[in-house]
């Protein structure tokens, strides 16, 4: 029979896991791509108002709407990376940061016309309810299947971005443009390629989160602070970084609020500064 802590533990990695599909899309255009694009969780925070819409007024199932969710990210995505995004590569961070963060107030604006600032909940089916017994422990059958997620996003992400001719083209994408294009790299489609699939996974990552910390306009600022958090913790451009930080900050964010409550939230801090003092470049950070 385990103890009580390895449940606390379990849904810190739940949660991690959670943290780390929204983040990984970052990860991968602001290590790879160079791009500070403070506007991916609005990318998120529009596929949960697609599952919403599809759930509440279209009577779709769950699990129906987590592919609509990552493709309607995806296309916007595209969209925006195509008339505004494109335009900033080589400008400074500055710039980069100033239109972003205006796109993500933009969004703010635009979720509370439609939707309202009030929670919008959904119900998930009827048998991710609940939990399940394992040793002793009651382990949240949504918690375990988020942490299926996690584990399987991770391992697509590997596969595609290290060992596959896409992948080699995004990194030489990145390191020479000129070297790129002279090679028949079709530089501007392997960029919206990667900004799309950066802000689906957000879009799914936005999806999954409702049931768990629930959706309202302030989605698209409440979770930047995480993932940024994530992405300096486990390092630019590294998906084992990622994945190592966001169970590091789900772990330590659910055990804090668990067993040190007067600190609440601030743990992520202390721990965020802890790991940038050891090792500044992140945990899997190369530069």
């Amino acid at each position: 029979m385990l103890p009580p802590v390895f449940g606390v533990l379990f849904d810190g990695i739940a949660y991690g896991m959670l943290l780390f599909v929204l983040s990984v899309g970052m990860s991968v255009t602001l290590g790879l791509m160079n791009f500070v694009n403070l506007a991916h969780c609005a990318f998120a925070m529009l596929g949960a108002y697609v599952t919403v819409v599809l759930m509440k007024d279209f009577d779709w199932n769950f699990f129906a709407t987590l592919p609509m969710a990552f493709a309607a990210a995806a296309l916007v995505s595209v969209a925006v990376e195509r008339t505004l995004y494109r335009r900033l590569y080589r400008a400074s961070d500055l710039d980069q940061v100033l239109l972003t963060i205006g796109l993500a107030f933009m969004s703010i604006a635009i979720a509370a016309w439609f939707f309202g600032t009030t929670q919008q909940p959904i119900a998930v089916p009827s048998y991710m309810r609940g939990s399940i017994s394992v040793l002793g422990l009651n382990l949240g059958i949504y918690r375990m299947f988020l942490v299926a997620v996690g584990i399987a996003v991770t391992v697509l992400l590997v596969l595609a971005l290290e060992h596959t001719r896409f992948g080699a083209q995004v990194r030489a994408a990145v390191d020479n443009q000129r070297m790129a294009r002279g090679l028949g790299i079709d530089v501007d489609r392997t960029f919206a390629v990667t900004f799309a699939l950066g802000s689906g996974l957000a879009g799914l990552g936005g999806a999954l989160a409702i049931e768990i910390v629930g959706l309202d306009p302030q989605f698209a600022l409440v979770y930047l602070v995480y993932v940024l958090i994530i992405v300096s913790v486990g390092g630019l451009g590294s998906i084992a970084g990622s994945f190592a930080a966001a169970c590091l900050i789900g772990m330590s964010d659910i055990a804090g609020k668990y067993y040190v409550p007067q600190l609440g939230s601030f743990l992520i801090y202390l721990v965020m500064v802890a790991v940038l003092m050891w090792r500044p470049a992140g945990l899997f950070g190369k530069r």
